[in-house]
């Protein structure tokens, strides 16, 4: 997940002057205030922390104040003054815990209007998170919209600070209404909203929240780094049984263009022709080929014996296909049904495949009966039937992959 920028935009300009020469605050006091009076001796280093101020010296200032501090029977104008300056030292400084003492002491004063209040807010927020408090953070972003802000920015700070406190959940309630209120708009949300949905929805387990955000992703923003971002990503969820669906993900990974080098061609033929499905991997060694990736240099006759391999492989399975359907027949379950299915919806007869599959789950006592729901769809898929292998592959329930990889196909697809 991104880091969202929170720095919070608050000038701290130079440090207005009052009628007898002496300083007002300059972060946000009302006029009024900056008008009263201060005596030399406090105004005296109240000009040098603002000096200070301005210099980036945020140390330097807040160790000046204790000077303007140091003098006996101060004015509640001259403190009012301090803790002006003191806030925006303090925020140069990264300490938020000073910042918020020196708004409550000028809040509770009255010098500060509704709108400065909000600003205040704003700059509290932004310190603790880039100090790494979120739950701070969160605190005082709640505050400032409870308040009647409006800010962009400490929407974003309540969202980082949200995720980093651990409140997935209101992380995603406010995403996902963002989202729908860009898209109400006729706007497309941003990628990086997005993608943090993602991220947020996985790490609760919402798999409802996870599909939205991935959909969303690969329809606004579609490209085969995104594809490869995604799918990467599932082997890392802890319930996806990536050895289970290596060959699932090299099926997806083929069909978005993330085949990059001769090894995905060749260990992703070597699955299909070890599963049962020889045409699969002769098509993706052909592709290979047909892509320059295969047959180059010194491992192109490797290549070729690769292929001759598949060829090989499918006589083989050609001779036995009879015995093969018999056996199916007469077994207790749909298990082997499902996998001739799919060799034969690979081969080029689809229609038959798609009608051995159904047979298989009719049958049922299947060992992976999601498995045989997703392998009906990319079945009708190759047979050029999108409505129904976006049918099958929406009825693909478990957390175990099946259902990931349903809904994966269901995008891509959509594409075609």
């Amino acid at each position: 997940m991104k880091t969202l920028k929170t720095v919070v935009a608050v000038a701290v300009g130079a440090l207005a002057l009052s009628l007898n020469g002496a300083p007002g605050a300059a972060f946000g006091i009302n006029q009024a205030s900056a008008q009263e009076s201060v005596r030399k001796e406090v105004g005296t280093p109240l000009t040098a922390a603002s000096g200070f101020v301005k210099a980036g010296k945020y140390k330097e200032a807040l160790a000046k104040l204790r000077d303007a501090e140091a003098v006996g029977g101060r004015t509640a104008a001259e403190n009012n003054a301090i803790e002006g300056v003191r806030f925006s030292a303090a925020m140069g400084a990264n300490e938020p815990d000073t910042m918020v003492r020196s708004f409550e002491t000028l809040k509770g004063a009255g010098k500060l209007s509704q709108a400065q209040q909000l600003q205040y807010m704003e700059a509290i927020a932004g310190t603790y998170l880039r100090g790494g408090n979120a739950a701070k953070a969160l605190e005082w972003a709640n505050k400032y919209f409870a308040a009647g802000g409006n800010s962009q920015t400490v929407k974003q700070v309540q969202q980082q600070a949200q995720f980093k406190s651990g409140d997935v959940s209101g992380f995603l309630k406010d995403t996902l209404a963002e989202i729908q209120s860009d898209e109400k708009a006729g706007r497309a949300p941003a990628k990086d909203k997005l993608t943090n949905l993602l991220w947020a929805a996985q790490k609760k387990g919402d798999a409802s929240a996870e599909a939205l955000a991935t959909e969303k992703l690969l329809n606004y923003y579609p490209d085969p780094k995104l594809w490869a971002q995604i799918l990467g990503s599932l082997p890392e969820k802890k319930a996806f049984d990536g050895s289970r669906y290596a060959l699932d993900l090299y099926r997806l990974r083929l069909a978005t263009g993330n085949m990059r080098e001769a090894n995905d061609y060749m260990e992703m033929a070597q699955l299909a022709a070890q599963a049962g499905y020889p045409e699969e991997g002769k098509q993706v060694v052909d592709k290979g080929f047909a892509a320059g990736v295969l047959g180059q240099g010194a491992e192109g006759a490797r290549h070729k014996r690769l292929a001759d391999l598949m060829t090989k492989k499918i006589a083989e399975a050609k001779a036995s296909a009879a015995e093969n359907e018999k056996a199916a027949s007469s077994a207790k379950d749909g298990n082997e049904f499902v996998k001739l299915g799919l060799a034969n919806a690979f081969g080029g007869n689809a229609r038959k495949g798609i009608d051995q599959i159904e047979q298989g789950i009719a049958k049922g006592n299947l060992k992976r009966p999601e498995d045989a729901k997703l392998y009906l769809g990319l079945a009708y898929q190759l047979a050029g039937d999108t409505a129904k292998a976006q049918a099958a592959w929406k009825s693909v329930k478990g957390t175990e992959g099946a259902a990931d990889l349903a809904r994966l196909w269901i995008i891509q697809s959509k594409k075609h």
